[in-house]
């Protein structure tokens, strides 16, 4: 009985202890600094370094619950045998621990129906739970998916979804698109989904320059409202996929898709009065940018 829990507090003990050297060495120089060589930057680093020691963790309760269960057996079977925990929900939970699997499988009653198809009797057993429990779902679901898509209109059909993405499609791949001349009315995206691609590619791409928080650091703060190069949506979108050569920022044009720019582009303009800590000086003009789903401005 003592083996399980001493073999846990062991591994908690170790798995606490590879967690905070994991802390302890992200906050060094060098674990902050970007790793080059296998295209993580510290934050990226310390992110897998936690979520193996998580899984870790996570491996040694589940291995330690395992042997508990397993040395614990007759207790537990002689608790579920008694009249008041057999037949109820909790106890069939414990049964499945000591072997019963009526929770799962249903209750088999071996009666016979009064009738028979050509010698073929049926017998009167349960469904699985589980089955009636998933019927049941699909229920719910069903009426939760016709009163969003069809009954408020707030979400976009499957042709209506294909339209919008064509439209998308055919402004990023529209002849003359890489013209810097060209003129471009897009709109910023709004949508969660985007948000979090164009954050995702920020954080891998822009943060060295701008800061985590688009703060600035060498390059400049994204959160005021002064621009060097204009804060509108095409303003912006156009500074990323060009690049500012005289300026050290590259183009991102042949690295990311043009619906890549537009999110990161559309992230960017989202951070607009966030004040982060530790935030650059002004530089540039002071603009308002437009706010997303706002009127698109042509720019060149």
């Amino acid at each position: 009985m003592l083996a399980p829990v001493k073999t846990a507090r062991l591994g908690l003990l170790t798995a606490a202890g590879l967690l905070l050297s994991a802390v302890a060495s992200a906050q060094t120089p060098e674990a902050t600094a970007p790793v080059k060589a296998a295209g993580m930057n510290g934050q990226e680093l310390l992110f897998w370094v936690l979520l193996g020691v998580l899984g870790l963790l996570l491996l040694v309760l589940l291995l330690t619950g395992i042997g508990i269960v397993v040395q614990m057996k007759p207790q537990l079977r002689q608790l579920y045998d008694l009249p008041t925990v057999h037949d109820t929900w909790s106890g069939k939970v414990l049964g499945l621990l000591v072997g019963d699997a009526t929770l799962v499988r249903g209750e088999y009653r071996d009666e016979l129906l009064d009738h028979n198809y050509d010698g073929i009797h049926e017998f009167d057993n349960d469904l699985p739970p589980w089955w009636k429990y998933g019927f049941g779902f699909t229920i719910v679901f069903a009426f939760v998916y016709v009163g969003y898509y069809h009954l408020t209109t707030k979400g976009q059909l499957q042709v209506a979804e294909y339209e919008t993405e064509m439209q998308q499609a055919a402004l990023l791949v529209s002849a003359g698109f890489d013209d810097p001349t060209r003129l471009t009315t897009y709109l910023a995206l709004t949508t969660a989904a985007d948000l979090s691609s164009g954050k995702s590619i920020y954080a891998t791409n822009c943060a060295p320059c701008h800061g985590a928080n688009a703060e600035g650091k060498v390059g400049p703060n994204l959160t005021d409202e002064f621009w060097l190069h204009g804060g509108e949506v095409n303003h912006v979108y156009k500074t990323i996929k060009f690049g500012i050569p005289s300026k050290g920022m590259v183009a991102w044009k042949g690295k990311l898709s043009g619906k890549q720019i537009l999110q990161v582009t559309s992230y960017a303009l989202s951070l607009q009065g966030s004040q982060p800590a530790n935030a650059k000086e002004p530089q540039g003009e002071k603009e308002a940018a437009a706010k997303p789903g706002g009127k698109p401005v042509a720019s060149r």
